[in-house]
């Protein structure tokens, strides 16, 4: 987790000293989440995510977008014949490449680190039902006016299995899922 921390501040620093533009601001929006492959039986949980977000601008077109966002994940999980909430929390830490395809709208892509918080499953019998660390890749568009404000959807999916189940009756092979509709405002700071 340390060199984790310490490659995506390198990238951050290296960003920044190329950087023609560079603006920052909050972000916030809705998780519709599930868990994809495996054998697991379950639907999809909505959540939320909330954070910042730091943009670095190379001309008209590229932008590098590094993210912090506190994000709930999970699904409904079919335990004992009903389905039962299986929420866990993340701190997320997207870093999206993003480009602008027309006036205001853009696609982005990128990958993602997120550090498990804390989880809340109703199975007793599974400590740490998560692994600590959750790698997914992401997809997405959006519009951003020229004062900042914007929209986003985007589509993170898990490239890692959520935990480790050897010994137990649940299937190890499930991911994270997740589709984000996202509002956020990013300030300039160098234009």
């Amino acid at each position: 987790m340390k060199k984790l921390s310490i490659t995506f501040l390198l990238l951050a620093l290296s960003t920044c000293s190329f950087a023609q533009t560079f603006s920052f601001g909050p972000k916030a929006g809705i998780n519709l989440s599930n868990y994809s492959g495996g054998d697991i039986n379950s639907d999809a949980k909505v959540g939320y995510h909330l954070g910042g977000v730091l943009n670095f601008g190379f001309g008209e077109i590229f932008s590098v977008q590094p993210e912090v966002l506190f994000s709930t994940q999970g699904a409904k999980v079919e335990s004992d014949g009903s389905k039962k909430d299986f929420k866990i929390n993340y701190l997320n830490i997207p870093v999206m490449l993003k480009f602008r395809i027309a006036t205001g709208f853009y696609i982005e892509a990128g990958p993602q680190a997120g550090l498990r918080l804390s989880e809340s499953i109703p199975d007793q019998t599974i400590n740490n039902f998560a692994k600590s660390l959750d790698l997914s890749l992401g997809a997405g568009l959006g519009y951003q006016s020229d004062n900042g404000l914007g929209v986003g959807l985007r589509y993170m999916a898990g490239i890692s299995e959520v935990g480790d189940f050897s010994g137990k009756e649940i299937s190890p092979d499930f991911k994270n899922s997740v589709i984000q509709a996202s509002v956020f405002w990013v300030i300039p700071i160098i234009k």
